[in-house]
């Protein structure tokens, strides 16, 4: 199916997510590390608009943001599909993945990097988001049902990067706890072998984002 190339970051939880879809459907690829603080010509090029990672690069043509990267690769190699074949049920997977960018990693990292003084009322919206997800996930091993899907690839950031983040930073939400239903989803993911051999080690995040408090102070969203 012609050459593929990612550009990446080791620690990004959206480009992690490319990989995992790549290994899930058994597709050889090049990654290229990026530097987000020097952005390569490379990066400029592919992604002119955002110049943001991932990029997937598949016959010389450039794919940007993580959730398009995933319904492309889906649509591209048949095998191991991450989206249902549903149409209801595939919009259903998208709303999903699109509420998990849009309110659950927002809400998580700002509520465990704002100031102090600002942290209560940011720790009950990423509590309510958590919440919701959890409601969804109701009694189903998987987002997906019994196989990993396109939800739990983008819900890999609450299954491995909360942990670390949550570390870090001091500021304890996603405990399993008050989220007992999410905790065995996460057990049950992280147990995987395509997703723990595609995680970035986890004591190297973890001195990531303390470096970065240590560096920069108190981590504003």
């Amino acid at each position: 199916m012609g050459e593929v190339k990612l550009l990446g970051a080791w620690g990004s939880p959206f480009s992690r997510r490319i990989e995992i879809a790549l290994k899930l459907k058994g597709v050889e690829y090049e990654f290229i590390e990026q530097d987000l603080g020097n952005k390569s010509s490379l990066l400029l090029q592919y992604n002119p608009v955002h110049k943001l990672i991932p990029v997937l690069v598949h016959n010389g043509k450039p794919i940007a943001e993580s959730a398009i990267i995933l319904e492309y690769i889906d649509d591209t190699w048949k095998s191991n599909p991450i989206l249902p074949q549903d149409p209801y049920e595939r919009a259903l997977a998208r709303f999903w993945v699109k509420f998990i960018d849009e309110k659950i990693v927002r809400s998580l990292w700002k509520a465990c990097w704002i100031h102090e003084k600002d942290r209560k009322e940011a720790m009950v919206e990423a509590y309510g988001h958590l919440k919701t997800l959890e409601n969804e996930l109701k009694e189903k091993k998987f987002f997906g049902g019994e196989k990993i899907g396109i939800v739990d690839i983008a819900g890999s950031f609450v299954g491995f990067w909360v942990g670390c983040i949550q570390e870090a930073s001091g500021v304890e939400i996603f405990t399993e706890e008050k989220f007992p239903v999410l905790h065995k989803w996460k057990a049950g993911l992280l147990s995987c072998d395509v997703i723990k051999e595609n995680l970035p080690p986890r004591d190297k995040l973890i001195a990531f984002f303390r470096a970065r408090v240590y560096n920069y102070g108190t981590v504003r969203y």
